[in-house]
């Protein structure tokens, strides 16, 4: 067996506040070859419909959770656990373990795929401490203004609203302290695809790996 078949191909975070462009940096670097696993997408998945964790969220909760048409009321729940902590914590404690289980299935099959190295983004990589596991931890970054000014483009929110959401999260400074690689997100799209392309370039010749796709 070769050694590309048995070394493990490095496992690197991805995160970044509200807006900042941390899910644009992920598909571009999908885009170069890169197997990138999306926790949101993961946390959806196992709440679909007809899916075991909405049947259990359904047995905790009660019916009145579900839509008409049998999906996950999204608004109704986070109204219900953001306004009582014992829910929050009954939500997750039927989440957390499929979202575990599925990113550990879903980081195995990465393993067997081209990709050079694996992604994992998530908005709380660094406030879980699941960053501290991983091989490195990518953030990006924004300026405070400029994320207001793009939740509130975004989302349609006020400018108060969109202030009050980024207040809410984990300091940038504390996510910047621990991080790998910083890409600081304050231009147009194609510039930052130039600095994602070379913090791919970094990756590569930091854990001596072969370029997989052309930009």
């Amino acid at each position: 067996m070769s050694s590309n078949q048995t070394t493990p191909k490095p496992l690197i975070g991805l995160t970044g506040g509200i807006a900042s462009g941390k899910s644009t940096v992920a598909r571009q670097l999908a885009e170069l070859g890169v197997c990138v696993i999306d926790a949101d997408a993961l946390a959806r998945e196992v709440v679909a419909k007809n899916s075991g964790g909405l049947a259990e969220i359904v047995q905790v909760f009660g019916p009145e959770v579900l839509t008409d048409g049998g999906d996950l009321d999204r608004e109704r729940m986070a109204a219900l656990v953001f306004a009582d902590s014992g829910a929050r914590q009954k939500l997750n404690g039927v989440t957390h373990p499929r979202i575990a289980r599925l990113s550990a299935e879903r980081i195995a099959q990465a393993q067997l795929s081209p990709t050079p190295y694996v992604i994992y983004e998530a908005a709380l990589l660094v406030e879980t401490g699941a960053h501290q596991g991983m091989a490195a931890l990518i953030v990006v970054a924004a300026p405070a203004e400029l994320q207001v000014q793009r939740v509130v483009a975004r989302d349609g929110l006020t400018d108060d609203a969109a202030r009050a959401r980024l207040a809410a999260q984990l300091p940038l400074e504390k996510k910047l302290a621990v991080a790998d690689y910083v890409l600081l997100n304050d231009g147009d799209y194609g510039a930052l695809r130039e600095k994602t392309l070379r913090l791919h370039t970094e990756i590569l010749q930091r854990f001596g790996l072969a370029q997989t796709a052309n930009p």
